[in-house]
């Protein structure tokens, strides 16, 4: 199995999230600034216009396009229900006539006297944005969605596939180094978040859309079971549109790659409470990456510290993306200035980091980290 990661990442016990909850068209916003919400209310609605379907009216009433207008039974913009006879021609002197009947529901939205041809309209498709996550509406953004504040737990992954999805973390697991087979999976898990260790096997995943489980939070997966999961080979591109029954969140990377403690344990911790899953992914420009949030409701925003991303630091937590101390989580216990040879002769900047566990101090290039942010 191939392994990789992605450098830099958060796992904060707690701090202050904030979401945008963004309509893809203009439409109404439906709670007001300082509404508490569960995560599955809706913030705004709007439509999406329909799909198109032309229609050759001049050629189906055996008439110029230029007679097609004055053909129609019903006005440009009228709503329509499948098979109405919505023209009408006569020919023969009048003793024949030629009907047309709409082949679907919607609206007759323009007529082209130059082609004879008319455009039919689906009918809207209704569009509802929900909180995603339990908090406060701190700001409105008008007839396009909201900005929704919670203080919590914030984990983020690797990688992630499915889209948002929420539900209660249940382990299925005891410890981060476990492999998550078929036979770990509860059947009472509907809409819970499973945790799993190190891997989830295919058929675990199986089992667990099939019981009805929101999400599953592992620390790897094999990619040769990634593909068969979605049918195709996932890409580059953005991940979170998959319709696979399940949302699924790798912590660490490909592979067999146990949990790192710290985020097990935040997990482990939290078991019961209700929590925000998204598998969305984005490693180009404008990184995403897939998320668990878990609210706290015992602690205020005045009692959270604000975020601020900032360069590496000695006693920062961070993870080692390379061999021969792949995935080991530890401490940065000196930052030499000064560059240092390499066995390949390269000069680079390296660093010390106090491997967890073992409190074995080991040196290695900064490249080969990547830091867990707080």
């Amino acid at each position: 199995m191939a392994t990789s990661f992605t450098p830099g990442l958060r796992v904060a016990e707690t701090t202050l999230i904030t979401k945008d909850r963004i309509l893809p068209l203009r439409g109404n916003v439906v709670v007001q600034v300082g509404q508490q919400l569960a995560a599955e209310e809706i913030v705004a609605r709007t439509d999406l216009p329909g799909n198109v379907m032309p229609l050759n009216a001049a050629n189906l009433l055996g008439c110029l396009p230029g007679d097609v207008r004055g053909a129609l039974l019903v006005k440009e913009g009228d709503k329509i229900s499948k098979d109405q006879v919505v023209a009408e021609s006569k020919s023969f002197f009048g003793l024949f006539k030629n009907k047309l009947v709409s082949p679907i529901s919607g609206t007759l939205e323009s007529v082209s006297d130059v082609t004879g041809q008319l455009i039919l309209r689906d009918p809207p498709i209704p569009v509802e944005i929900d909180a995603y996550l339990e908090g406060r509406v701190t700001a409105i953004h008008e007839h396009e969605g909201v900005e929704i504040q919670e203080v919590g737990t914030f984990i983020q992954g690797i990688f992630g596939i499915g889209g948002e999805t929420c539900g209660s973390i249940q382990m299925a697991v005891t410890s981060p180094d476990e492999v998550l087979d078929e036979s770990r999976i509860p059947s009472d898990c509907k809409h819970h978040i499973l945790i799993g260790g190190s891997l989830a096997t295919f058929e675990a995943v199986q089992k667990a859309v099939a019981c009805g489980a929101s999400a599953i939070v592992v620390g790897g997966f094999d990619s040769f079971d990634l593909k068969k999961l979605l049918g195709y080979e996932q890409g580059v591109a953005i991940t979170g549109g998959e319709q696979i029954g399940i949302t699924l969140v790798l912590t660490e990377g490909f592979g067999k790659i146990t949990m790192a403690r710290r985020t097990f344990e935040l997990l482990k911790k939290n078991e019961g409470h209700k929590a925000s899953v998204s598998g969305a992914t984005q490693i180009r420009a404008g990184v995403m990456r897939p998320e668990i949030i878990i609210a706290k409701k015992d602690v205020t925003q005045h009692d959270v510290h604000v975020h601020e991303a900032g360069g590496l630091e000695i006693g920062d937590v961070v993870r080692i993306i390379r061999e021969p101390w792949f995935g080991q989580i530890g401490l940065v216990a000196e930052l030499p200035p000064e560059l240092s040879a390499l066995d390949t002769e390269a000069k680079v900047r390296v660093l010390k980091v106090k491997l967890d566990g073992s409190n074995e101090i080991v040196t290695l290039p900064r490249a080969n980290i990547e830091k867990i942010e707080e």
